[in-house]
């Protein structure tokens, strides 16, 4: 797509404002890091365009302070005491309906895991953000913890101009065909393979 313009144009009726316009749904999957680093450089492309932007967690622990994060609740704060860019959410596991690696059974975490979908379903029905990030969100899906004919489904019919970006390993083909844009990361090389751990700034 040479100066983002494609290479074919379909004959599906739209108009090029309607066909360029269309909500996307996002896959970042694939086994090599960078997934959600994808995701949020996106979301952050979409705060500057005033979206609002939610961010879900499904995985990471919620003693994790990523510096996204940071940087994210720091743009929030701008967006309430200035009205630049647009407004942010960040739920993750261990606040509220998500799930966390905490002493319990799988069924509980299932059920966590689920709640934070259907919250997922009632703000896309809501058209509360602009832009999703369901981060590592093809977990529950792979764990058989939320149903993904549903999560198909549900993006397929979602109202208005909302995008959604999932991210993961292991994407389930059906969402892979569902989507409008899919990226898988491939290693070639990481420090880790040469005995170094991960670093501040780099990997969190």
């Amino acid at each position: 797509m040479p100066q983002g313009k494609p290479v074919t144009v379909p004959q599906d009726g739209l108009t090029t404002r309607q066909r360029r316009n269309r909500p996307l749904t996002i896959v970042h999957t694939g086994t090599m890091k960078g997934k959600s680093t994808a995701a949020f450089g996106l979301a952050l492309r979409g705060w500057t365009q005033g979206w609002s932007i939610g961010v879900f967690q499904f995985v990471k622990s919620a003693k994790w302070k990523v510096g996204e994060e940071n940087a994210f609740r720091a743009l929030g704060r701008l967006h309430e005491e200035t009205g630049e860019g647009g407004a942010v959410s960040w739920q993750k596991m261990g606040e509220g309906w998500s799930w966390s690696r905490k002493p319990g059974s799988d069924e509980e975490h299932a059920v966590a895991a689920l709640e934070g979908w259907r919250e997922i379903q009632r703000r896309l029905t809501a058209e509360e953000h602009g832009l999703y990030v369901l981060d590592e969100f093809t977990y529950p899906m792979k764990w058989g913890w939320v149903d993904v004919s549903e999560v198909v489904e549900t993006l397929r019919d979602r109202p208005g101009q909302q995008h959604v970006i999932i991210t993961g390993r292991d994407a389930h083909p059906d969402l892979i065909d569902a989507a409008d844009l899919v990226m898988e990361t491939t290693k070639i090389k990481h420090p880790m393979d040469a005995g170094q751990k991960g670093q501040r700034g780099i990997e969190w």
